[in-house]
């Protein structure tokens, strides 16, 4: 291929593939939550062009210790001080938000968000509970980073490219209060986790993602972005899960998702014209896996899919609507302060 060729088309079949075969093989290998993994490759594979250094890829186990340690050292606190380890809890979600602002990794940012969220609120109710969480989120990581080595070999980047300039940095002094804006849409997720952290542990997902997609959008278009990638998330797994059920099996499950990356993707990759944002099409792309994930373990295990995704989806708008009302409420403090100063 020439060094003038548009890579966007190999970065979509990249995506597409890396993603459906990190699902078929979580789903496959029966993994705990195994939504995690598609999940996760999807995030690194959105996020990076280039597969994995050595080095980073070496450095995982050390990133799943820092991570899982650092959780597991909250939860005594969050079982015998609960608002202190609440407090601590929010403390380090500012900072991993903070991180990703000042141009840190935004995929370390997200895995460190969702270890610390998750793992502490499994541990408050079982230890053993957390211990499940760690193992799928450990897993589910190097899922991922298989997956996405084995789609960059399949699908490499086009040799000669000149890099993407890179996004212009939010101003300094506006990191505080978009890092915080962010840990409150997590928070009230993350509080209705702590008292039950199996029904929802999929709303913190949701809610991380949200809260990665506020650090990134403007105030004028979160709102919209917020609402309307959640609703069309909604709107498309319908039609999914109407589809797989004409022949549900897990190799229609992973082919259907490849056909909805694809053609979602075209959006997210700038193949088709849009004027919504980047972080819309993944944020619908993520929680699209998200609801379908948690609709497939409810049929495996008999649980009524209908209502559990009714429910699911109005506990998804109600939070993608208090993330907008927060966003907003953020955004007319700062238009006061500025007229004040």
């Amino acid at each position: 291929m020439s060094n003038t060729a548009d890579p966007r088309p190999l970065r979509l079949l990249r995506l597409a593939t890396g993603t459906s075969l990190a699902l078929v093989a979580s789903f496959g290998l029966a993994l705990p939550l195994p939504f995690i993994a598609p999940m996760l490759a999807l995030f690194l594979l959105a996020m990076r062009n280039q597969a994995l250094p050595t080095v980073a890829a070496l450095a995982l186990p050390a990133l799943i210790m820092l991570t899982t340690g650092a959780s597991l050292l909250l939860i005594p606190l969050l079982q015998h001080a609960a608002l202190a380890g609440v407090l601590l809890v929010g403390l380090g979600l500012s900072a991993c938000f903070a991180f990703q602002l000042r141009g840190g990794n935004a995929l370390l940012s997200t895995f460190l968000v969702i270890g610390l969220t998750m793992i502490t609120a499994a541990g408050t109710t079982s230890f053993s509970l957390a211990m499940i969480v760690i193992e799928a989120l450990t897993k589910g990581l190097l899922l991922a980073t298989l997956a996405s080595l084995l789609s960059h070999w399949l699908f490499p980047e086009p040799a000669g490219l000149h890099q993407a300039t890179p996004a212009a940095q939010t101003p300094e002094g506006e990191h505080g209060w978009i890092a915080l804006r962010a840990t409150l849409v997590v928070m009230p997720a993350y509080l209705l986790a702590l008292i039950d952290p199996s029904r929802f542990m999929p709303l913190i997902m949701q809610s991380v993602n949200l809260g990665q997609q506020t650090c990134a959008s403007n105030a004028r278009q979160a709102g919209w972005e917020l609402l309307g990638s959640t609703l069309l998330a909604g709107l498309l797994a319908m039609l999914f899960w109407s589809l797989l059920s004409i022949f549900p099996h897990l190799w229609m499950f992973a082919l259907w998702m490849l056909l909805f990356i694809l053609l979602v993707g075209r959006k997210l990759y700038a193949l088709s014209r849009t004027r919504l944002s980047q972080k819309f099409w993944l944020n619908s792309l993520s929680t699209l896996i998200l609801l379908l994930g948690q609709s497939v373990q409810d049929s495996a295990s008999g649980k009524d899919v209908y209502g559990a995704f009714a429910i699911r989806m109005g506990l998804f708008m109600a939070v993608a609507l208090y993330a907008t009302l927060m966003v907003q409420l953020f955004d007319n403090q700062r238009r006061k302060r500025r007229l004040n100063a």
